[in-house]
């Protein structure tokens, strides 16, 4: 099936090769990471193996029952409802905790990084899946990748989301390899939250930083979801009618 117009662009986005400002950002990253101390480094690379595995295996980020009997434009409504709410959260606690210096900055790692797996297992029952399902919560791993990923690794992604609900699933995550999850995640995000960790300006950067990062996702999440609908879940419910995610 022929994907809507705004989802091929993008995918086409997603992969894009990096810009030439890709080399200044890398160099202004590694610049903060030397303010950084030790422990804080590895306190964040802790916490992100951490969640990852909880969201493998754990039960704290269900959320309620898969809606049914909506449209694509309503259940895209709902997902926008959730998406500004988890903007707001995050927001609020990102300029909370960048306004407490290194340790506290650290500890909105963990934070953010929850508030943004409660969000896409909102969206999944949102869509109609049941985040109980491990099949669905690989396919929430991938929309989480794609969103917080370089454009060759989101390439991979994407090929491996085509057809998901036509596709065999594991029925464990043993071989998943968490390591290059955490990696690219990690690698994606630390310039926009290491800037959190400068006095002063900490507070209104983390404000803003996590807000964004928040809208990221959810945005990639509600594309995902409507190019898995648009290839089977449910293609009678496709539609060019736009719901804004803001």
């Amino acid at each position: 099936m022929t994907l809507s117009p705004d989802l091929l662009a993008w995918r086409a986005e997603m992969t894009q090769p990096p810009g030439p400002l890709n080399g200044l950002a890398r160099a202004a990253q590694q610049r903060i990471n030397k303010i950084i101390p030790d422990k804080v480094h590895a306190a964040i690379t802790s916490a992100i193996e951490g969640m990852t595995r909880a969201l493998l295996v754990g039960s704290d980020f269900t959320t309620g029952s898969p809606l049914t009997d909506l449209t694509l434009d309503e259940r895209r409504a709902h997902a926008a409802k959730a998406i500004d709410g988890w903007k707001k959260t995050a927001a609020v606690e990102g300029g909370v905790t960048g306004a407490g210096g290194f340790l506290l900055a650290a500890a909105d790692f963990p934070l953010l990084m929850s508030f943004k797996i409660k969000l896409l297992f909102e969206i999944a029952a949102v869509f109609g899946h049941d985040g109980t399902v491990l099949s669905e919560r690989l396919f929430i791993l991938h929309i989480f990748e794609l969103a917080f990923s370089d454009g060759e690794h989101r390439a991979g992604v994407l090929a491996a989301m085509d057809d998901w609900d036509a596709r065999a699933h594991p029925a464990h995550l043993d071989d998943f390899d968490w390591r290059a999850f955490q990696q690219q995640y990690r690698d994606h995000i630390d310039l926009a939250k290491l800037a959190q960790f400068i006095p002063v300006v900490g507070a209104p950067l983390g404000a803003i930083v996590n807000w964004r990062l928040v809208e990221k996702l959810g945005h990639a999440a509600v594309m995902a979801y409507r190019m898995r609908a648009e290839q089977g879940a449910y293609p009678q419910l496709r539609t060019s009618v736009q719901v804004p995610l803001s």
